[in-house]
């Protein structure tokens, strides 16, 4: 099976191209050649840039595969461009959309990939929800073979997963060393799905070439829920310290620091329970294996042998010592 990556260094992608290579199947990656260091033996490379469709066409030129994923489309722009290059150049091209895209709050407690899409708090959603619809468009209209796939929150070994976080992921690990105050928006209990990356390219790269999947929309999760508090005190355990966790509401940290209204009020301020029934029946052999107190442990242990990628983000400390700051002494107040 022949394959075409745009993108293929990420986070998530990294980890499915690797799989993919370990299955045989005759990967290229598609980019502008800035992470070479990321692409696995084996893997072949196409260097070029996605958004100049000329150069893009011209190498691709005389190439059919049975699979094209573009993982940096996020735009309707950037979907119609592909639909320009890559029509009658695949058997099937997957748009990497998002959870986020489903209704906010859900009506419903547990999410299926009939949960309606609306995200009127980011963005980002609402044009990945455009994309999806564009391509929908095209699908019923002009045959374009289609596959969706919506991540939710996926990790790997250079992540520390957290809610409200700045530029480095270290930063949380580092206020945990230094006995500072860790913010969990709202009370901590509402509930989160967080997905190993090696889990998410298992049940990935069964929809890769698999014809039947054309058409639908499918979101790869873990079955694992866990609290925030439950979160962050697994992280506090991989990095041997007892975290100091202070409460404090979503809407309370967005009147602060503005950026953090979608990723907050419109994903991680809600609760998320999803149901995988469907990717399942379409990857039967999927199975989520690895439970976040083990895969945090090998973040951990990733960034304690990667000592260059232990630098707190020291902009995002001080707006956490600001909102801590303020939120105290308003309960001061209160409680004179």
């Amino acid at each position: 099976m022949k394959v075409l990556f745009i993108g293929g260094t990420g986070t998530i992608s990294a980890a499915c191209s690797e799989l993919a290579v370990q299955q045989g199947i005759d990967l290229y990656l598609l980019n502008r050649g800035n992470r070479s260091e990321l692409v696995p033996k084996g893997a072949c490379t196409i260097t070029a840039d996605i958004y100049n469709s000329a150069e893009v066409a011209k190498a691709l030129t005389g190439h059919f595969f049975d699979a094209i994923v573009d993982w940096i489309a996020f735009t309707p722009e950037h979907v119609e461009r592909d639909i320009e290059l890559f029509a009658g150049k695949t058997r099937q091209y997957i748009f990497i959309s998002s959870t986020s895209v489903y209704q906010k709050p859900s009506s419903l407690y547990k999410i299926t990939e009939s949960t309606p899409l609306a995200n009127p708090f980011w963005e980002y959603s609402r044009n990945k929800i455009a994309c999806e619809d564009r391509l929908l468009q095209e699908y019923r209209e002009n045959d374009f073979p289609v596959t969706i796939v919506r991540p939710s929150h996926t990790y790997g070994n250079s992540s520390i997963p957290w809610a409200f976080h700045g530029k480095s992921p270290w930063t949380i690990i580092d206020r945990m060393q230094k006995g500072k105050k860790i913010i969990v928006h709202g009370d901590g209990t509402s509930l989160w799905s967080l997905t190993h990356n090696s889990d998410f390219a298992k049940a990935f790269n069964g929809l890769l070439g698999n014809t039947q999947s054309i058409g639908h929309a499918f979101h790869i999760t873990s079955d694992e829920v866990l609290t925030w508090n439950q979160i962050l005190q697994a992280i506090g355990r991989a990095a041997g310290v007892t975290p100091d966790i202070i409460n404090i509401s979503s809407n309370f940290i967005v009147n602060f620091h503005h950026d953090s209204k979608g990723t907050l009020l419109g994903d991680k301020a809600n609760s998320v329970v999803f149901d995988n029934t469907k990717i399942k029946t379409f990857v039967p052999d999927f199975v989520a294996t690895t439970r976040f107190e083990e895969g945090i442990k090998q973040s951990i242990a990733w960034f304690e042998a990667h000592p260059e990628k232990c630098t707190p983000d020291t902009e995002w400390d001080a707006l956490c010592d600001k909102i801590i700051a303020a939120y105290q002494q308003g309960l001061s107040l209160s409680q004179q």
